[in-house]
């Protein structure tokens, strides 16, 4: 390019040029023509042009660069020149979301490895994470693919089936209705809905309350409507549960005693005597259907609201006495769904709208068929084939409440640090007059995370279900040994889907509520278009990465 520029002045300087360019001239002037005509002032111009562009040229690439800006940092020498790296990272017009990285750097090496691991051991064609750090989102990121057909990548933008995280939403629109006087969590269900019809259990009369509902203890069915599996399914799992407790309790005695022989003997001959006690109840049940082989998950009706959608369970008999078992049940957040909107006065979903504008969750939306909603995601399972295909459509309008919605992981980290706030605000006595009201107020965030009696949490052992979340709560029972962190999540499961929400708050001390602002913790938000992905194992093994990153 330089040879080309310099070439051009240079035969126009030549004197054949010069004569051609003289006769020209006088061409022009006897025709009556102007002197310079529009060829020659452009080639003018041009020559002009080119030759102040190689001028420029030379000049600029003899120049020394501009320095950089000085670093903060006092010790640093003013003369240092930057690195490659950091020169690129000057120039990038991502830098101040990419500084918090950095602190992190390590743990989003790890969580990034623990991701794609996880992706490939199940399969799943895309997944999304994002992490959030003391109220601040420092990482999200997608892998693989929101759309596998055309090819369409995962992004943190991506939009994906939430599924029962959607529980954790609904309780918050039960919350405020609470808070506001408008809603009472222990009277009967009929007070609110009574299209929903009064119960008996074992010809007993009996009430289905708010509370009950919020906890999966009313005894409202889930996708499963044959009760004889369901009660032999759950009896099953209490002999087994008493039957380890049983186990680990004569080891322990045996351990005391020191006797090896006898006692050893004693000990598997009341083994074997529960074996056959176990058999002769004939307690194990029989096959019972997952959630995605019953057919109610794969319904495509729509239906225009919470009410209509009550008759697919409402004169269903309850499979337990309400209060006295667990239930997980999708069904019974469908009736609080109706009972949002009869305490509210709105249409379930306009109230969930008005909350999710609250809380700055602008991409958070019900699912629907027809809306055109950018970046949503496609969904897939693996057929009997072992081949990646299509989930069927379904029309998830009767359960918006309990696992229709649509998100992405940035709103579930604004919803988390929502949340988190409000559960810590309180502590900050010091400065609570500079600090604004939660979006709940603190007590009635300790109510929510409270572990209440009778329930499980599937996706872990160690907790249990409270309002509308799992809830672990903080645990040491050996010194220098295994240390169980308090914390709150909810994963849900869709067809198509899975994901997770996990809160990890700060264990504050009271050096920390006089010197810091909520809220404070790690969230870690997960979300991919598979479904049966269990993600909270994984979602508290990030948490914990990045709390090691921050104490560091």
């Amino acid at each position: 390019m330089y040879r080309l520029l310099t070439a051009v002045p240079a035969r126009a300087a030549t004197r054949g040029d010069w004569a051609r360019d003289c006769g020209r001239r006088r061409a022009h002037q006897s025709a009556g023509q102007s002197p310079l005509g529009q060829g020659w002032v452009g080639g003018l111009g041009l020559g002009l042009g080119l030759a102040l562009g190689v001028k420029l040229a030379v000049g600029l690439r003899g120049a020394a660069p501009a320095p950089p800006p000085a670093a903060p940092d006092s010790e640093a020498s003013p003369q240092a020149e930057p690195s490659p790296e950091q020169s690129l990272t000057l120039w990038s017009p991502q830098t101040t979301a990419q500084l918090p990285s950095k602190r992190f750097a390590r743990a989003i090496e790890s969580s990034r490895d623990l991701l794609h691991r996880i992706k490939d051991e199940v399969g799943a064609p895309g997944i999304v994470v994002g992490v959030s750090v003391d109220g601040k989102e420092v990482w999200s990121e997608g892998l693989g693919y929101a759309d596998v057909e055309n090819r369409v990548p995962c992004k943190p933008e991506t939009v994906m089936r939430i599924a029962s995280i959607s529980k954790s939403l609904t309780m918050v629109a039960l919350a405020k209705l609470w808070e506001a006087g408008k809603l009472d969590l222990d009277i009967p269900v009929q007070h609110y809905v009574p299209e929903f019809p009064e119960k008996e259990y074992e010809g007993e009369k009996v009430s289905v309350t708010t509370r009950l509902l919020i906890s999966h203890l009313s005894g409202i069915r889930h996708y499963e409507k044959d009760m004889k599996k369901v009660k032999e399914e759950k009896a099953y799992k209490a002999l087994k549960m008493m039957k380890g407790t049983m186990e680990s309790d004569q080891e322990k005695e045996l351990k005391e005693k020191g006797s090896k022989s006898n006692e050893k003997n004693d000990f598997a001959k009341t083994k074997t005597e529960q074996d056959n006690e176990a058999r002769g109840r004939n307690s194990k049940p029989g096959k019972k259907k997952n959630d995605f082989e019953q057919g109610e998950l794969y319904l495509k009706e729509k239906f225009e609201n919470s009410i209509e959608s009550l008759r697919l369970f409402k004169n269903d008999p309850l499979f337990f006495k309400p209060g006295s078992q667990f239930l997980y049940s999708t069904f019974g957040y469908t009736l609080l769904a109706a009972i949002v909107e009869r305490a509210s006065g709105y249409k379930y979903v306009d109230y969930m709208q008005k909350i999710f504008h609250d809380l700055d969750m602008l991409t958070t939306v019900q699912e629907e068929n027809e809306p055109v909603i950018y970046n949503r995601a496609r969904f897939y399972v693996y057929n009997k084939k072992r081949r990646l295909v299509n989930t069927p459509y379904v029309d998830n309008s009767y359960k918006w409440a309990g696992g229709g919605f649509l998100s992405t992981v940035g709103d579930l980290l604004k919803f988390g640090n929502a949340m988190l706030y409000s559960y810590q605000v309180g502590l900050f006595k010091n400065s609570n007059e500079n600090l604004l009201p939660g979006y709940l107020k603190p007590e009635t965030m300790v109510m929510i995370w409270t572990p209440v009696p009778n329930t499980e949490m599937s996706w872990d052992k160690e907790g249990k279900y409270a309002m509308a979340w799992g809830v672990v709560e903080k645990k040491q029972t050996y010194g220098s040994c295994r240390k169980q962190r308090h914390y709150a999540s909810h994963t849900g499961g869709a067809v198509g889907a899975s994901s997770v929400l996990l809160i990890l708050p700060e264990e504050l001390d009271e050096d920390a509520t006089n010197s810091k602002v909520p809220p404070r913790g790690i969230i870690v938000s997960i979300i991919c278009n598979m479904q049966s992905v269990g993600l909270n194992s994984t979602a508290l093994k990030i948490a914990l990465e990045f709390d090691r990153d921050k104490s560091n």
